[in-house]
């Protein structure tokens, strides 16, 4: 069978053996980030629909699993949000009843999860790698241009609502970009985010690849080591990137 919704397995940094599952393949998203690698969304939304077809997904995956592949995580990492598939939960259960011995992961932008019907979708995946990577509304609104209509309350909200429902891992990703979120003021509120939502792990990341803006640059040794420091008390799990 050729596969049109299924990526790898890769190698990842951070979950070792994964297979990736692109549920939205048309940059259909809610967030148009500056350090997207991926490109500019041409979707801006919050519209959730059944993306691509579901059954097909669900055809791939069962042949490709019955072959009993080595894998550490089976990924939701579109090239859009995966959370706007309406349908990404029937995906989910199909796994969990005939490929219960493969771990589930889903990277999200976290711009749903203020949504109950978005956060019960999700819940029986075993890891959940929200993002963050803003701590007042100006930065948010420079870094993650969002859908008009979202706002960082909602967002921090979800993740608060999430953290109580969710029984499995949290690893909260904020991704750092010189001269716009690593200075004092931006590290330390993001300090007292985490402190309320106490993730599993906080994964700091920056630019590895370019975005969609030419100005988002990488940062340096020294930056990493300054901004590891301002939650060094936190008692979290912390890893840079």
């Amino acid at each position: 069978m050729n596969y049109k919704y299924l990526k790898g397995p890769v190698y990842s940094r951070r979950l070792g053996k994964s297979l990736g599952i692109n549920i939205i393949t048309d940059k259909s998203c809610s967030f148009d980030c500056v350090y997207c690698e991926v490109g500019k969304t041409s979707n801006l939304t919050l519209k959730r629909k059944e993306y691509t077809p579901t059954n097909r997904i669900i055809s791939e995956l069962d042949d490709y699993l019955a072959q009993k592949p080595n894998l550490d995580y089976i990924t939701f990492s579109s090239t859009g949000e995966p959370t706007l598939h309406s349908k990404i939960n029937e995906i989910i259960k199909f796994i969990k009843k005939h490929y219960s011995n493969y771990k589930i992961a889903l990277l999200t932008n976290s711009s749903l999860l203020w949504k109950k019907s978005v956060r019960e979708d999700i819940l029986e995946v075993d890891l959940i790698i929200p993002s963050l990577d803003a701590a007042s509304n100006k930065i948010f609104k420079i870094i993650n241009k969002p859908e008009k209509s979202l706002h960082l309350n909602q967002i921090i909200d979800g993740l608060l609502k999430l953290k109580k429902e969710f029984k499995g891992d949290i690893w909260l990703e904020i991704f750092i970009i010189p001269e716009i979120n690593n200075n004092a003021k931006e590290l330390n509120k993001f300090a007292d985010l985490i402190k309320k939502l106490n993730p599993d792990k906080v994964q700091i990341n920056s630019l590895d690849r370019p975005g969609t803006k030419k100005w988002v640059k990488k940062l340096s040794k020294k930056q990493k080591k300054e901004i590891k420091s301002y939650f060094l008390n936190l008692k979290v799990d912390l890893e840079i990137l």
